[in-house]
């Protein structure tokens, strides 16, 4: 099925991700913290003691179990089995697209945090180690483009829109909590996971289309998509 027809809201869409990323660039680029940055911030610590989270202890503990789904490592060993399983089903072309996303935009990520090096918050105690710059958020931009990538490429071969619904919906569900999260854990400002998960859409759903079009216009084996 060549779906190639990139559909007027989906450039609406893509435009309006890569703008929300350059607003918070311009916002997180200045000398100080944004008010609302530290007001939503402060709003997910202890009242009585800013150096707990919010909530019951097990809540912390459930924050780090979600964290981990942002995590690098993890990502790439979803995708690495997944990738091996399109090979076994005979769709290399699939398996290249995906590692591809998923590989090229990790680097991107990594080359945006190098470029911008914004502070990680300070003024709480982080619920998890980190080891590289605040902006944006690795975590966001990484589950954002991963979850959702590893959702389209599982309807690929489908017209049925409640499970493509479904997926996808449970990919930014996903990537929701992940963000979320680090905030909670105080490793991240909302400006950068909002930048991480903008940027990390705008990403996914580019290459998506890219591989869509590459498919219907230069794969002669549309077997092996």
């Amino acid at each position: 099925m060549a779906d190639t027809q990139i559909p007027r809201y989906q450039w609406v869409l893509l435009a309006g991700l890569l703008l929300c990323f350059i607003a918070l660039a311009v916002i997180a680029n200045t000398a100080h913290i944004p008010e609302f940055d530290r007001r939503i911030f402060l709003a997910l610590r202890d009242p009585m003691d800013s150096t707990k989270e919010w909530g019951p202890t097990w809540l912390a503990e459930l924050m780090r179990d979600i964290t981990a789904l942002g995590s690098n490592w993890i990502l790439l060993f979803f995708c690495f089995v997944y990738a091996v399983f399109l090979c076994l089903i005979q769709r290399p072309y699939l398996a290249k697209y995906l590692l591809l996303t998923v590989i090229v935009g990790m680097l991107v990520s990594l080359l945006l945090k190098l470029g911008f090096d914004r502070p990680r918050p300070s003024i709480v105690p982080h619920g998890v180690r980190v080891y590289t710059s605040s902006f944006p958020s690795g975590h966001g931009m990484s589950s954002s483009f991963v979850w959702l990538t590893l959702a389209l490429v599982a309807t690929w071969h489908t017209d049925n829109v409640k499970a493509k619904r479904f997926l996808v919906g449970v990919a930014l569900l996903t990537t929701l909590m992940v963000s979320f999260s680090r905030v909670y854990l105080g490793v991240h400002w909302p400006t950068d996971v909002l930048a991480g998960m903008a940027v990390g859409l705008f990403w996914a759903l580019l290459c998506y289309r890219l591989a869509r079009y590459g498919q219907a216009h230069y794969c002669q084996d549309k077997s092996q998509f």
